[in-house]
C-alpha cells in the first residue's frame, strides 16, 4: 500500500518539508551572503529573492506584484528604486526591469555561495537523484494564468551548477506552484490577499486548503509511488 493515499495528501505533507529544506540552505549561507553584500556594497533584496529568474528573464513591476502578492507594494517599489540607484537593476523605457552587469555579477557569486552551502549541509545525500525528481515535478507543474510560477520557472541553471544548487533553486521555484494554487483558491472564495492572511482557522480556511492541495498535488502524479516516497524521505533528511 502506498505510504501516501492520494496526491492531495502528499502535497499537504511535502510542502512544509520543501520550505524547511529551502530555508536550511539560506541559513547556512547567511553569513557568507552578508559578507558578500557588504564587500560588494550591494543590497541583496530582490537579487536574492529572484536570483533564479532575473538572469533568465526580465520582469515588469506588475510581475513583481504577482510574485510578492502578500507584501506591501510600497515596500517593493522602494526596493526596486534602491536597486536602480545601486546599478544592480536597469529599467527599460517600457518599465521592464533587467539585471544590470553589477547585479548579474552579484547573483553569480550568490549562486556560488549557495552551491557551497548546499554541498556542505546536504552532504551524504543523493542530491542528483532528488534534483532530478524535483525537476520533473517542476517541469510538469501547470502554469496557472496570471500566476507567479510562469514568471520564475524554469529557474536559471548555469553550466557547471552542482546538484545541491540545482535542487535548492528548483525547490525555490516549485514553491510558487503551491502559492498560485492557494491564491486561486482564496480568490475563488471571494477573498483578498489581506483577508486570507487574517482568516482564522475554520471551515472556509479548511476548504481553501483542500482546494489548494488538490491543485498542488497534480504534478506529483508524474512520479511513481516509490519516487514520491523517495522525494519526500530524501528532502526530509535535508532539513
Amino acid at each position: 500500500m502506498p505510504k501516501f493515499q492520494d496526491l492531495a495528501e502528499y502535497a499537504a505533507i511535502i510542502a512544509p518539508v520543501i520550505g524547511a529544506a529551502h530555508v536550511n540552505v539560506h541559513a547556512a549561507a547567511a553569513r557568507a551572503v552578508a559578507d558578500l553584500a557588504e564587500a560588494s556594497d550591494v543590497t541583496p533584496g530582490l537579487l536574492s529573492d529572484l536570483r533564479f529568474t532575473l538572469p533568465r528573464r526580465p520582469l515588469s513591476r506588475r510581475d513583481l506584484a504577482t510574485i510578492y502578492r502578500y507584501g506591501d507594494p510600497a515596500d517593493h517599489a522602494a526596493g526596486v528604486e534602491e536597486h536602480l540607484r545601486e546599478g544592480t537593476l536597469a529599467e527599460d523605457a517600457d518599465g521592464t526591469l533587467r539585471l544590470a552587469g553589477r547585479g548579474l555579477a552579484f547573483v553569480r557569486r550568490l549562486y556560488e555561495l549557495h552551491g557551497e552551502a548546499a554541498a556542505r549541509v546536504w552532504a551524504g545525500n543523493d542530491l542528483p537523484g532528488l534534483a532530478a525528481l524535483a525537476g520533473r515535478v517542476l517541469d510538469g507543474a501547470r502554469r496557472l494564468p496570471g500566476g507567479a510560477l510562469e514568471l520564475v520557472a524554469p529557474p536559471y541553471e548555469p553550466d557547471g551548477a552542482g546538484p545541491g544548487l540545482l535542487l535548492f533553486n528548483r525547490l525555490s521555484a516549485l514553491r510558487y506552484h503551491r502559492a498560485d494554487a492557494h491564491a486561486a483558491a482564496w480568490r475563488a472564495a471571494g477573498l483578498s490577499a489581506a483577508e486570507i492572511v487574517g482568516l482564522p482557522d475554520g471551515r472556509l480556511r479548511a476548504e481553501i486548503e483542500t482546494e489548494t492541495n488538490g491543485v498542488a498535488g497534480a504534478p506529483y502524479g508524474l512520479l511513481s509511488d516509490a519516487e514520491r516516497e523517495t522525494l519526500y524521505e530524501g528532502l526530509l533528511r535535508l532539513v
